[in-house]
C-alpha cells in the first residue's frame, strides 16, 4: 500500500469516528429522554398527591437537603418543561385527567409525589428556606419594610438616607430612623439604592426555597392554600351555602330542600300567633298561653335562666302586651314568609 492510500484510508476513519460518536450520543439522548418519560408516568401512576412547586433561586446544596429530608416519604422530581409536556401528551390516552396539569407546566418548577398527607410534606420542604439579600434587578417576592431604630450607621450615611427619603436623626452618634420605611413593594425590581441599604444596614429579607404552587390530587388541581382548610372550615363553608340557596328560595318563594325547614318553622309561628290572638289552641300553645296567664311561673321560669335573662327579658314584655302586638307581628311574618299569608288569611 503506498503512502497516498494510506494517508487517504487514515483520513476516511477519522472521518468516520464523529459520526459513530455522534449516534451514540444521540441514542443516549434519546434513551433518557424515553427513562424520564416512563418515570413520570410510573410516579403518577404510584402516588396519589403531587405538589407542584416552584424551584426559583434554590441551590444545588439545598436541592440536596430536601431530597434527603423526604427520602422514604416522599420524590421529588425536576425536569425540562418541553420533556414534561410531552410525556403527559404522550399518555392521556391512558390518564386523560393529567390534561389539567398542562397548563400549569411553566417556569422553574418540579414535582413533589407523596402518599402521605399534603400538608406535612409542605411543612417539610418550607423548613429548607435559606435567607437571602436583596439583590440588584431581582423581583421581591415580598415587602420589604425597614423598622424605625437605630441602625448602626455613623453620621457620615445621612446624606445617603436622604437621597432616599429617609426621615432620620442623629442619636448616641448614630443614625436612627424615625419611621417604618416601606422600601421595596412586592413584585417590583430592587433599585440599586435599595440593595446598597438593606447591605449595610445586614438586612437579608428574602428567603428562598421550594415553594408549592399547586397541587394535584384526584384528577383536580387546585391553590395549596387549599390545604390550610379544616374539617370545621369546610363544614362552615358547607352551612353558609344551604344557609343561601334556604334564604334565596324564601325570598323568591320558590320551594328548596333547604327552605322546607323554615317552611315549616314559619307556619308554626303563624299557627302559634293565631292561637294567642285567639280562642282557639292546640297541645303546644296552652303550655304558652298557661305560662302568659301566670306571671308569678313566668318570672320564676326567667329566674331560672339567669344567663338567658337579658334575652328573655324582651321577649316576655312582647308576649305580656295584648294582642295588638301580636297581630302585627303576624302581618309582618305573612308579608315576608313564604307564601303563608294566603292559607292562614
Amino acid at each position: 500500500m503506498t503512502e497516498a492510500e494510506v494517508e487517504a484510508d487514515t483520513t476516511q476513519v477519522e472521518s468516520e469516528e464523529p459520526e459513530v460518536s455522534s449516534k451514540s450520543s444521540k441514542e443516549a439522548t434519546r434513551a433518557k429522554k424515553k427513562a424520564y418519560f416512563e418515570r413520570l408516568i410510573s410516579l403518577f401512576d404510584e402516588y396519589p398527591r403531587v405538589l407542584l412547586v416552584g424551584a426559583d433561586n434554590v441551590g444545588s446544596r439545598q436541592m440536596q437537603q430536601i431530597r434527603k429530608s423526604l427520602r422514604g416519604r416522599a420524590v421529588l422530581l425536576m425536569g425540562k418543561n418541553t420533556m414534561i409536556r410531552r410525556a403527559i401528551k404522550m399518555h392521556l390516552s391512558k390518564h386523560p385527567a393529567l390534561e389539567c396539569l398542562l397548563p400549569k407546566v411553566k417556569g422553574n418548577f418540579g414535582f413533589v409525589f407523596t402518599k402521605e398527607e399534603l400538608q406535612v410534606i409542605r411543612s417539610e420542604i418550607e423548613k429548607y428556606k435559606v435567607d437571602a439579600p436583596a439583590r440588584v434587578g431581582s423581583l421581591a417576592p415580598i415587602d420589604v419594610i425597614i423598622p424605625k431604630g437605630l441602625t448602626g450607621l455613623d453620621p457620615s450615611q445621612t446624606s445617603f438616607m436622604q437621597a432616599l427619603n429617609i426621615t432620620t436623626k442623629i442619636n448616641k452618634s448614630q443614625i436612627e430612623i424615625l419611621n417604618d420605611v416601606h422600601l421595596v413593594k412586592a413584585g417590583e425590581k430592587v433599585g440599586s439604592s435599595e440593595a446598597t441599604l438593606l447591605g449595610k444596614l445586614n438586612i437579608k429579607p428574602f428567603s428562598f426555597g421550594l415553594i408549592p404552587i399547586h397541587v394535584y390530587e384526584d384528577g383536580f388541581v387546585f391553590a395549596p392554600t387549599i390545604l390550610d382548610l379544616k374539617s370545621e372550615d369546610l363544614l362552615a363553608r358547607f352551612r353558609t351555602g344551604i344557609q343561601n340557596v334556604a334564604a334565596l328560595g324564601v325570598a323568591i318563594n320558590f320551594p328548596t330542600i333547604a327552605g322546607i325547614p323554615h317552611y315549616f318553622a314559619k307556619a308554626y309561628r303563624n299557627l302559634l300567633a293565631i292561637s294567642l290572638a285567639t280562642d282557639y289552641t292546640f297541645e303546644r300553645a296552652k303550655k304558652l298561653k298557661a305560662l302568659l296567664e301566670d306571671p308569678e311561673a313566668l318570672a320564676a321560669l326567667q329566674a331560672s335562666a339567669p344567663a338567658a335573662s337579658s334575652e328573655a327579658a324582651p321577649a316576655a314584655a312582647e308576649t305580656s302586651a295584648p294582642a295588638e302586638p301580636e297581630k302585627k307581628e303576624e302581618e309582618e311574618e305573612e308579608e315576608d314568609g313564604a307564601g303563608f299569608g294566603d292559607l292562614f288569611g
